[in-house]
């Protein structure tokens, strides 16, 4: 096989799988190369919540889109997902009631099936749900979450078919380049050519972005989540929850569990070498998410802990990922800083980061929001929330 390519991505999560996956499907010659094994990185150990609740058009956009892909998932990419729709709700307290609304209206305007909600409406969806310092909360009957190795693994075998050649425990060592343009990698299977590299390396997007010569603002973050046996009573599965007044997201798991991870601008201070960190759950982690989801969901305090572990978020200064060719004109595409959002959009980034590479001119999805030189101009995406991660 031919050791050169017309694009070749570095990263094998669902942002790397599913660009290479659409640049192949539009005539491509593409390489995708991962460090380890498909799924071994933060996209297998995604809380892989799949919502559409955001604050800025393109976002919604993107988010409504990635959601059909994931209900025609067999069709659309081939293989299982393992999405469950088991609806989506966002609580708010009086203080972020005016962008709620706002919010919703603007999804509605897009398409996406959302509704505003009085809190006394929230126990006909969760019963038992407490309610007293809520004013208002979006509902999403269409959302969900998914299986986040099945899906990586299911855009890999995608992406193979239509022709991708996919290597894996080959580790990017240097990006080459020529007169101000990329030629290829270095990797430790030997070097590879393209025209074109993007960066899909997520924590690891720092990192390889050096390699060519770039600094670009992106942390490896260190994040938990924890696990709370339901019990006997509450084995319903519920909706998945963002809580803003506790700061925290929680759903249904399989095993009658609940997951809780927090939605807390602090976690983009927990910066670690992605190479080594500790990837099991702290204690007080536990004993905070549990009171935390108690004080929403009196229920569990009758619940049990089952643990839980950590994971890696590439988070940016705004909470948002950037895509960009950077610098214009050298052949090297970054696509990387999901910060938390990754998943749920990694349908709809694919589309657009293969587009950006391929020059369409009149793309799905316009990348102009996620430019590397918005943080320069002091122009981030902004939400209409206090916490950045919630779009």
């Amino acid at each position: 096989m031919s050791d050169t390519y017309d694009v070749l991505i570095i990263g094998g999560g669902i942002n790397g799988c599913s660009t290479a996956l659409e640049l192949a499907r539009r005539g491509a010659r593409v390489a995708l190369v991962e460090k380890d094994n498909i799924g071994d990185g933060p996209t297998g150990r995604s809380s892989a919540i799949i919502r559409q609740h955001y604050s800025n058009e393109l976002t919604a956009r993107m988010a409504h889109y990635s959601l059909g892909v994931f209900q025609e998932f067999e069709e659309r990419v081939g293989g299982e997902c393992g999405f469950r729709r088991t609806g989506f709700l966002a609580l708010v307290a009086a203080a972020d009631r005016a962008g709620l609304e706002a919010n919703v209206a603007l999804q509605r305007g897009v398409g996406i099936r959302t509704e505003l909600l009085p809190a006394e409406a929230l126990r006909e969806i969760m019963p038992g749900m407490a309610t007293a310092d809520l004013v208002a909360a979006a509902w999403e009957e269409d959302s969900g979450y998914a299986d986040p190795y099945l899906t990586v693994n299911a855009y890999a075998a995608a992406a193979r078919r239509a022709g991708v050649r996919v290597l894996t425990n080959t580790a990017v060592t240097d990006v080459t380049q020529h007169a101000g343009r990329v030629t290829g990698v270095e990797t430790t299977a030997g070097r590879l050519g393209a025209a074109a590299v993007v960066n899909c390396a997520g924590p690891w997007g720092a990192r390889v972005a050096r390699m060519a010569g770039l600094e670009i603002p992106l942390n490896a973050c260190r994040v938990q989540v924890s696990f709370f046996k339901r019990p006997p009573g509450e084995e319903t599965v519920h909706p998945v929850v963002v809580d803003f007044g506790q700061a925290t997201y929680f759903r249904s798991e399989t095993g009658g569990l609940t997951l809780v991870g927090l939605v807390d601008p602090a976690e983009a201070n927990a910066i670690v070498d992605p190479d080594r960190y500790d990837e099991s759950v702290d204690t007080d982690f536990i004993l905070d998410t549990g009171e935390r989801l108690i004080r929403r969901y009196p229920a569990m305090e009758r619940s049990a802990s089952a643990g839980g572990y950590a994971a890696l978020y590439d988070v940016t200064p705004d909470w948002h990922v950037i895509i960009d060719e950077a610098p214009p004109g050298s052949g090297f595409f970054l696509c990387c800083g999901s910060s938390g959002h990754g998943f749920k959009l990694g349908p709809a980034v694919g589309r657009l980061t293969a587009e950006r590479v391929l020059g369409v001119a009149d793309p799905l999805f316009p990348a102009h929001l996620f430019r590397l030189g918005r943080f320069a101009e002091g122009d981030p995406v902004r939400g209409r929330y206090a916490y950045s991660i919630a779009g």
